[in-house]
């Protein structure tokens, strides 16, 4: 019995060092999302968060940055803590962040909560929701997340900025600060409410040092909006130089009112 007891000791550590040989030293690759799921209601008004799920699992997306989500906001999401529900679909880790906080509905204890999510399928290390500033419109925030990418510690913000030129300038200006905080590789994602060329998403490319995983996509392959025929690219994926991208893709779907969008990008360690 001692024997086989031992034997099954070596043979775990053995696998567990085959694991760790491979698994390091090497370029990770990891399909990187950002999809605004407009609290999972469709172009056709009907809630499906298991279509929403479908979306991200067709496009094999291992990170992904959600924007509108509700958690327990009312009728229009059935009360849903929709992060924790798509969590719970795909088996992935998440982190959810309130821009709005919002007194129970009646009849229920839990908070009204607006903002946004990150799912993960690799384990997610710590995390904070940075509120910015929003000149008394409404609450916007920044998601920060560092993961796991099996070794390689990857710091993640996703992010929905606001309406008007002045607050988005300023969101930025924030967003660049906190970025400067985190060494190591950076993504941003998210629904910037701004296209290409705006003052607001230079201010991310010169004074974040952020890289635009789609400038070189020809325009009508990178719009994000509206869902038929779009004409405006509003979704982003950015990242920290010296990390790699391919595979660019925008993906056709009604699930949502703003179409996702998907990045392989690679890792160094």
């Amino acid at each position: 019995m001692l024997l086989v007891m031992v034997g099954s000791i070596f043979a775990v550590f053995f696998l567990a060092g085959n694991v760790f040989a491979d698994g390091y030293g090497k370029e990770v690759e990891v399909n990187v999302m950002s999809y605004n799921i407009h609290h999972g209601v469709g172009l056709d008004g009907k809630l499906d968060l298991n279509r929403i799920a479908e979306v991200i699992e067709d496009a094999e997306a291992d990170i992904i940055g959600i924007q509108e989500v509700d958690r327990y906001y009312g009728a229009r999401s059935d009360f849903q803590d929709q992060a924790k529900e798509l969590a719970k679909i795909l088996g992935y880790h998440y982190v959810y962040g309130a821009n709005l906080n919002l007194a129970p509905a009646e009849g229920r204890e839990e908070n009204r909560q607006y903002g946004t999510g990150i799912l993960s399928k690799y384990p997610i290390i710590d995390s904070e929701n940075i509120l910015l500033n929003s000149f008394g419109n409404e609450q916007r925030g920044l998601l920060r997340a560092k993961i796991n990418v099996r070794g390689v510690h990857v710091n993640f913000y996703n992010t929905h900025l606001g309406l008007t030129v002045n607050e988005r300038v300023a969101q930025v200006e924030e967003i660049n600060n906190v970025k400067n905080i985190f060494p190591g590789p950076s993504v941003l994602v998210g629904d910037l409410n701004a296209e290409p060329n705006s003052e607001e998403f230079q201010l991310l490319l010169n004074n974040g040092n952020f890289v635009d995983t789609f400038a070189d996509e020809d325009e009508e392959d990178a719009n994000t909006f509206p869902v038929i025929d779009p004409i405006k690219r509003i979704d982003y994926i950015l990242t920290s130089p010296h990390i790699e991208y391919s595979d660019q893709e925008v993906i056709d779907t009604q699930a949502s009112d703003h179409l996702p969008l998907v990045t392989e990008l690679t890792f160094k360690r």
